[in-house]
């Protein structure tokens, strides 16, 4: 099927896949490169990325490193009224510091993923969300070490040698320190976390730099690893329907090989051991009901879990920073859009 001629709203064919997952595996790779890795012509790989770009199905965005961003993040299951998820959903996806957000299946619980700082999270835990009264409990987890996060899953439309020529070379290890960042480093990088693809020449307009420097900063920076990417679109329109939240309860002495075993799974897109009521979180992409059950029996069984909860997700509403469109058709009648509310502020104008 050509993709011009099918529904923009419903379908990725096996070639806008494929470049999905280039982009999954270098967010920055360059289009001439993307072209000859996977057989096709610069001009098509050009063509087909406008396109899904300008339609809003797919976004690049430069992740914070995994380390530094995610340990001691937060990790919030909110609770609400009936009929009052979409404005908790959107309140929250309006934060700045609320990279993520989730609508769960059932219509009463939203999932998010919190970088504040101390003070930013104190409002929203201890003043905004409980005095808000759509909002009746809200459970917090602390990611106390990431294994794996949304920036290094792909679809798997590559096979081995695609994804081995399109990978960067490694950055050094942590141990090797990394230079300090400046003023002209921090504005490339929140360039790139807005839109990861930009060219060398637009960062240097936008930076008031020359491009020869911008080019060598962009060099040393990857280099120092802080140049991870996240291909954003919905997973159905990479064949992957359904998106789990698996809550897990793992003995402590196991919980690292538990979470190491989970990380390196094709289906997870992420695993984190937390604080609360699970010590261990991991998100999963399946094709359908079947395949999560398979994963469930066959990958997490054998692991040894003592037990898991499984909350399915039925909207992502902000991935990587990212607000996402819907892609598939709603039914036309629907009532009339109410306006976000603004959860009670607490001396401070930040509202999730």
């Amino acid at each position: 099927m050509d993709l011009e001629a099918a529904d923009p709203d419903s379908v990725l064919d096996v070639l806008d896949r494929r470049l999905v997952c280039a982009l999954q595996v270098d967010g920055r790779a360059e289009t001439g490169r993307i072209a000859e890795v996977l057989g096709v012509s610069a001009r098509t790989v050009t063509r087909r990325l406008a396109r899904m770009q300008q339609t809003g199905l797919l976004r690049v965005v430069r992740m914070p490193d995994v380390e530094d961003a995610a340990v001691g993040a937060l990790l919030l299951r909110v609770r609400v009224l009936r009929g009052k998820v979409d404005t908790i959903a959107q309140a929250l996806a309006d934060r700045p510091d609320v990279p993520f957000v989730d609508v769960m299946l059932g219509g009463q619980e939203v999932g998010a993923v919190m970088l504040g700082d101390a003070g930013s999270r104190d409002r929203l835990l201890h003043a905004q969300l409980p005095a808000t009264a759509a909002v009746t409990e809200t459970t917090t987890h602390a990611v106390l070490h990431a294994f794996s996060d949304a920036g290094q899953w792909q679809a798997g439309y590559l096979d081995a040698a695609e994804v081995a020529a399109l990978t960067p070379p490694p950055a050094p290890r942590a141990d090797q320190g990394r230079t300090p960042l400046d003023e002209l480093d921090r504005t490339l990088l929140a360039g790139l976390s807005e839109d990861a693809r930009r060219s060398h020449a637009a960062l240097a307009a936008a930076a008031g730099a020359p491009e020869s420097t911008v080019r060598r900063r962009l060099h040393r920076l990857a280099e120092a690893g802080l140049i991870r990417t996240h291909a954003t679109v919905d997973p159905r329109l990479l064949g992957m329907a359904v998106d789990a939240n698996l809550w897990l309860d793992v003995p402590p002495g196991r919980l690292a090989e538990v979470g190491t075993a989970l990380a390196r799974h094709p289906q997870v897109h992420g695993v984190f051991a937390t604080s609360g009521p699970a010590n261990l979180v991991a998100t999963v992409f399946c094709p359908d009901h079947g395949g999560l059950y398979r994963f469930l029996t066959g990958t997490l069984g054998p692991l040894g879990v003592d037990r898991a909860e499984t909350a399915i997700v039925d909207r992502a509403v902000k991935r990587a920073g990212v607000p996402l469109r819907r892609p598939f058709p709603r039914p036309v009648h629907r009532p009339a859009r109410q306006p976000v509310p603004h959860l009670p502020p607490h001396r401070s104008r930040a509202r999730p």
